[in-house]
């Protein structure tokens, strides 16, 4: 029987509906570490094994929860939220580059778990048992699971963080007039209307353009303070990174002054083009910011920034 199976070497990719029934694809990885930017990276790396695509294995949500009976994984040991485009994943790249961290960055099937309406008790074992498969030891000294978020999970925060209450998360932000201009760059997939699913409907009366762009903005950012306040999350601020993974939060992310050269080193790239020099962007978005722009952040996101700075430095 399929919940019998071992599914070491295998990790989940999707979660899906079939019929009345949900169900897993499952993709093997071997013994090969999370190492990309994003989890869909170290997936299109996965797939174009001959292995993968000669063979591919799926089984009932059940599985997970018979397989983290079988098989425990290292718990949750950090989670990331985050308002896009604000460090997060230069965060977990310099997690990530500590060997005793597995870093899962925005994996589409936990993405799945929290957003699609499940009952609570197939939602909380669905979940228990992905972040369990996740957190397999392929080299015997890991400690800690550390999970990165897409940023529109921050309205599902309280569902993950009912079942794990003891750990730690952080909010991570930044000038939202930034994130904006980032995003009329290169639209995220939460600023497309339709693109997120009939999980996540457009209300009635919506707003357009940048205003619908910057509303959203407002809305993570407030849903970020909320997760600082119910549920004491970290905030940490764009513009306190790299060097607070060293200095401030250090205990939090079990830091020491040894990691240092190590940290630096990785915080000199681009954490989203491995390879490439990083280069602070600031001053350019919003340099390159108009005034109707400025006026949609004033509207919709420049409170609850605030408001996040004066929880940061009190």
């Amino acid at each position: 029987m399929e919940e019998r199976d071992d599914w070491r070497g295998w990790l989940p990719i999707r979660v899906f509906a079939d019929g009345d029934d949900w169900r897993v694809d499952w993709c093997w990885f071997g013994d090969t570490p999370l190492g990309e930017p994003f989890f869909s990276d170290s997936v299109r790396r996965a797939l174009r094994l001959p292995f993968n695509q000669a063979m591919r294995r799926d089984s009932s949500l059940g599985a997970l929860s018979q397989w983290r009976e079988a098989s425990p994984g290292v718990a949750p040991g950090l989670f990331i939220h985050h308002a896009s485009r604000c460090g997060s994943t230069l965060l977990a790249q310099l997690l990530a580059s500590d060997v005793r961290n597995i870093v899962l960055s925005e994996a589409p099937a936990l993405d799945t778990l929290l957003r699609e309406e499940l009952p609570a008790s197939v939602r909380s074992e669905g979940l228990r048992g992905l972040l369990n498969a996740y957190g397999q030891r392929l080299r015997g000294v890991e400690q800690a699971l550390v999970v990165k978020l897409d940023a529109w999970n921050v309205h599902q925060a309280s569902r993950l963080h009912r079942l794990y209450p003891a750990t730690p998360s952080l909010f991570v932000y930044r000038d939202p007039l930034e994130i904006l201009v980032s995003h009329l760059r290169q639209p995220g997939m939460h600023m497309v209307p339709g693109l997120l699913g009939a999980s996540t409907p457009e209300p009635p009366g919506s707003l357009a353009g940048m205003d619908r762009m910057a509303q959203r903005i407002g809305e993570i950012l407030q849903g970020g303070l909320s997760l600082c306040r119910e549920w004491g999350a970290l905030p940490v601020n764009y513009s306190e990174l790299p060097g607070a993974a060293w200095q401030r939060l250090a205990p939090l992310l079990r830091v020491d002054e040894a990691d240092r050269p190590r940290l630096q080193a990785v915080a000199g790239t681009d954490a989203k083009q491995p390879g490439m020099p990083f280069s602070p962007d600031g001053e350019r978005k919003r340099a390159e910011a108009d005034e109707t722009a400025r006026a949609a952040v004033e509207r919709w996101a420049r409170e609850p920034y605030e408001t996040l700075e004066a929880l940061r430095l009190a």
